[in-house]
């Protein structure tokens, strides 16, 4: 029970209770915010990942369509 006050101890009661609970409750929502910010930055840490190997795919592709070019149209014009 708190201190003699002049207001009434079923108030001052409620009003420790109520700050108890939102201390409790503080490191469970800290714990809870942690984890959603921690998935969602996982969630695109891994679609960073895949947009970055469609990018190098691409690349690649033009890469090798490019040199395919350069091989043919060589031994096109060596053969004349």
């Amino acid at each position: 029970m708190a201190f003699p006050t002049p207001v009434n101890d079923q108030v001052t009661d409620s009003v420790t209770q109520s700050n108890v609970e939102v201390l409790a409750n503080a490191s469970a929502k800290a714990v809870g915010s942690l984890t959603q910010i921690m998935a969602s930055s996982l969630a695109m840490a891994a679609q960073n990942t895949t947009a970055n190997q469609q990018n190098a795919n691409a690349i690649n592709n033009a890469v090798t369509t490019s040199c395919v070019n350069f091989l043919l149209n060589d031994e096109l014009t060596n053969k004349k």
